[in-house]
């Protein structure tokens, strides 16, 4: 794909973005976001699900196992998705920068480690309007950066890059026990809230806020000042 093609890629899917979160209690804040240079032309995204023996197989069952086509086998749990997206930048044509680096190293500063934290930032992934449950929104963690420079000035300095990166699905064990416990479905609001905030911690889409303000009759939906102290009921997507 050519360097026009891939900007009118980007402007006509809109940009994906990459939001550091910061832990504030049992929630997390956004950061400012970070708008990759070109939309990637594909992405991935892989889960495993773990299947086995029952624990309390003995040597008997295993016999039994030999007239049927299978054995028996129980859930052991789910693993968490993997996103791999290839990034590209490209700075030929941008005067303001000298060193494609200089976009670059965003992405490196999300592998480093946050001072406050003990650890690099968990990050939520954007990119377009997405089905409940689908892609996007994605939260995670980078576990492996790639970079390969492939164009150069002739001092040395690089003007084009390719990354690879990898992000690990983050789960916060609340976040996890409100999508899977019918009983969690509740919210207290702080200073400080909005409600694009609460969807995407409960739906993980900020923008289906409208279904909680309809299901609370909240009046002034975009001032949660006035309503600090009031519990919320989130309800469960169909």
């Amino acid at each position: 794909m050519t360097l026009l093609q891939r900007l009118l890629n980007t402007l006509r899917l809109g940009k994906l973005t990459i939001t550091p979160l910061k832990q504030d209690g049992n929630q997390y804040k956004r950061l400012c976001p970070i708008s990759v240079q070109f939309n990637p032309e594909s992405y991935s995204i892989s889960k495993s699900v773990n299947w086995g023996p029952p624990e309390n197989s003995n040597r008997q069952e295993c016999k039994t196992q030999r007239k049927v086509n299978a054995p028996t086998v129980e859930f052991k749990g789910g693993g968490s998705r993997q996103l791999t997206l290839e990034l590209f930048f490209d700075v030929t044509e941008r005067g303001i920068f000298q060193d494609v680096r200089q976009e670059t190293n965003k992405i490196v500063a999300l592998t480093r480690i946050d001072r406050d934290q003990g650890h690099p930032p968990v990050c939520e992934i954007f990119w377009g309007g997405a089905p409940v449950g689908s892609d996007f929104p994605f939260i995670g963690v980078i576990t492996s950066l790639t970079q390969n420079f492939t164009l150069f000035k002739s001092n040395g300095q690089p003007l084009r890059a390719n990354l690879n990166v990898t992000v690990l699905e983050f789960l916060g064990p609340l976040a996890d026990q409100r999508q899977t416990d019918p009983e969690l479905t509740t919210h207290i609001i702080k200073g400080g809230d909005t409600l694009s905030d609460i969807s995407a911690q409960f739906y993980r889409n900020p923008k289906l806020w409208r279904i909680i303000a309809e299901a609370n009759q909240l009046d002034d939906p975009r001032n949660l000042e006035k309503y600090i102290g009031q519990t919320l009921t989130i309800p469960k997507l169909g």
